[in-house]
Formats: structure tokens, sequence, C-alpha cells
């Protein structure tokens, strides 16, 4: 964390409201999303202008189209929330140019731990009409979903298989600062 940034020191916590985290994956032809409806996260700027996020999800709080695929999400096949039931990041470098952000940290999905880095953006702060102080932060990464463990896939009739191993990470955050 030796990177200066331009948020102003402070605690900042996630609006669980206006905060989301989110998946895309290819499945054969197309896209697939998914989220989870709980997101906690919290970023801490100090007075030397350094800054760090930590965030989690409850990895029972996946949402997906279908709860028959919801429940399957759940199995030792995919996020086995039953044994690892939270999603994990913890930051090791907040980088904040203008606009731009780069986020660099680990993140811990079925008890593995990898390096990752996000690019993004920053808005704010800005006082919200009742007075509050908020802060946006947004970050996108790909991730390889086998490198976590996240291996079930079936092969398709004519070759390849039905889910890409790139998976797209996105999260969108509205912070309020405590």
């Amino acid at each position: 964390m030796t990177t200066a940034t331009a948020i102003p020191a402070g605690t900042y916590t996630a609006d669980p409201v206006h905060s989301s985290a989110g998946f895309a994956v290819k499945h054969m032809l197309a896209t697939f999303r998914g989220g989870f409806a709980t997101i906690d996260a919290t970023v801490t700027a100090e007075e030397d202008g350094t800054a760090s996020l930590t965030g989690t999800v409850p990895v029972a709080s996946v949402v997906v189209k279908d709860e028959n695929l919801q429940a399957h999400l759940q199995s030792p096949e995919f996020f086995d929330g039953e044994q690892y039931p939270e999603i994990r990041f913890e930051s090791v470098d907040l980088a904040i140019d203008g606009q731009a952000a780069t986020l660099t940290g680990d993140l811990t999905i079925k008890g593995h731990t990898e390096r990752v880095t996000a690019e993004g953006s920053v808005v704010g702060p800005i006082e919200d009409p009742f007075g509050n102080t908020k802060l946006a932060l947004q970050f996108e990464t790909v991730v390889d979903r086998t490198r976590f463990g996240l291996n079930w896939n079936a092969p398709l009739p004519k070759g390849g298989f039905m889910l890409a191993n790139d998976v797209t990470l996105s999260v969108d955050l509205e912070l309020l600062k405590a």
C-alpha cells in the first residue's frame, strides 16, 4: 500500500443496496452472468494517501436465473459453500490516477488464494442529499476458475467444453464514509 490515492482519509463501507459483485463466463456460445446478493466491503484511506480495500461475499448469496443451477453452484463441483462459505478479497495496493484505478490483492475462493489485479474507476467523493460523503469504485478482472478448484465442465459432442475457464469478475461499490 505505497501508492498515493485521491481518496480522502477515512473509512468507507459498502452500501449493500447500491453495490454489487458479479461474474460472467462463456457457456457454449453465449455469456452466462450471475452475481451475489450480499456484498460487504470496506475501504480505508490513511492520512499519508495510502488506501486498502477488503471485501467478502457469502457463497450462499449466489444469484442465477435457475434455482437448480444455484444449488449446483453451492456443491463441491463449484464453490463448495458448506466447506468454504465465503469468497474474500484483501488488497495489497489501491492506486488512483484521476478517475482510473488499479487494484491488486489476494482473492480467496474455495480456500485457495491467488494474487489478482483489476482495472477500474473511482468517482467522488461527493455529498449526497442527506449530508453523507459517498465514494464509488468499480473494478473488473479476468481469472482462470480452475486455479481456484472450480473444475466442473462437460464435453461437447463434437469437441470442446461447455464452460470456458476464464471468468470475468466485476465489482461496483457505492461506499459511505463512516
